[in-house]
């Protein structure tokens, strides 16, 4: 290749670096899975060690495939297939950016973003936890980033290309996103559902370890709460945008994906006080960890439902069955798997607490 066509080709391959981005993000993923998980079965501190490096990698290669999916929607890269079809030149640009995830596979890398996000937050923020339960949980978070960077490679690439045939001009975002309510809500309510799976992984790690006292309570709760926040602002939000944009008549419809977004936030309303009482009392153990699975069972059942296609919904963003089918696959073994480790240990799970 001559070098001097290399700048002329640079900015057009620019994709391809956000592709390979996640790629990388998807290699720390599967690393941070398996290494922290053997240097706790084997001993070996150094091995657990690696977790918390390994989480910052899979976060920046994950923000670094965001980002230049971003910037490829604002240059206007008609090119890739996922902007030709949600994106023109005429539209402003926050529109743009916010069309990143206006879309099945935008959505679905803010996704992983925002899941890596709190990943590295946990890392960052547990230095009072112990190394081995620390190391499980940041664990645990990495196997569920493995399934969703997995399901946005095979079957949802965002920087799939359209070559030889590139529009000159996009479709334009849907009429009904280019609201402000399109910037602010879907990563609200990503937050909210993501921030589930901390909870779920420390009541897993809490399984997995034996150790179901009050220190995974205390250490679980200010997560849950964080994502229960972030869920509560997202769907008020979005039910106010459903009110002024679609004229519903009211600021909920009952809609069915609004319906699957409200299940897991009343069951974390539920896991908040049960974590409290947890902590205070080291009551209500069996419940409180049945609460964590069913609330991130319900954010993934709610996933599966708004891009399966089993129910139509003005928020559903695709209805590829092939999509469905891995969602589910990946429900069942998330579900099935927490709760056949509930099973067998629970009855080590006891609660000799009286509420005098």
């Amino acid at each position: 290749m001559n070098p001097q066509l290399l700048p002329e080709l640079l900015p057009g391959l620019i994709p391809e670096l956000g592709h390979l981005a996640l790629v990388i993000a998807f290699a720390f993923a599967l690393c941070l899975s398996i290494i922290p998980m053997i240097g706790v079965h084997s001993g070996q501190s150094k091995l657990m060690s690696y977790a918390k490096p390994l989480t910052f990698g899979m976060f920046v290669f994950t923000a670094i495939s965001l980002v230049i999916l971003a910037y490829s929607f604002v240059v206007d890269d008609f090119s890739i297939k996922y902007i030709a079809g949600h994106s023109n030149s005429h539209l402003p640009y926050y529109f743009k950016i916010s069309a990143v995830w206006g879309g099945h596979e935008g959505s679905l890398l803010l996704w992983v973003f925002s899941l890596t996000a709190w990943t590295i937050a946990v890392a960052t923020f547990s230095k009072n936890v112990e190394q081995e339960f620390i190391a499980r949980v940041l664990a645990i978070m990495g196997m569920i980033a493995v399934g969703f960077i997995a399901f946005t490679l095979l079957t949802s690439n965002p920087f799939e290309r359209l070559w030889p045939n590139v529009p000159m001009e996009g479709r334009d975002l849907n009429p009904l996103l280019q609201d402000i309510g399109l910037i602010i809500h879907p990563p609200l309510l990503y937050l909210g559902y993501v921030g589930f799976a901390v909870a779920f992984a420390f009541a897993v790690a809490a399984l997995m370890s034996g150790k179901m006292d009050a220190a995974w309570a205390r250490w679980s709760r200010p997560w849950t709460v964080g994502a229960w926040v972030f869920l509560t602002l997202g769907i008020a939000l979005g039910s106010w945008w459903a009110y002024y944009e679609l004229g519903w008549g009211g600021f909920w419809f009952w809609d069915p994906v609004e319906n699957a977004s409200f299940m897991p936030w009343l069951v974390a309303t539920a896991l908040i006080h049960s974590l409290a009482v947890t902590e205070k009392r080291g009551a209500f153990k069996a419940w409180t960890v049945l609460l964590a699975i069913f609330a991130f069972s319900l954010s993934l059942l709610g996933t599966f439902l708004v891009r399966s296609g089993v129910l139509t919904s003005v928020h559903a963003f695709a209805s590829d069955p092939t999509r469905g089918v891995y969602i589910l696959l990946f429900l069942g073994i998330v579900v099935g798997g927490s709760l056949l480790l509930y099973s067998i240990r629970a009855p080590r799970i006891r609660s000799y607490v009286s509420f005098d």
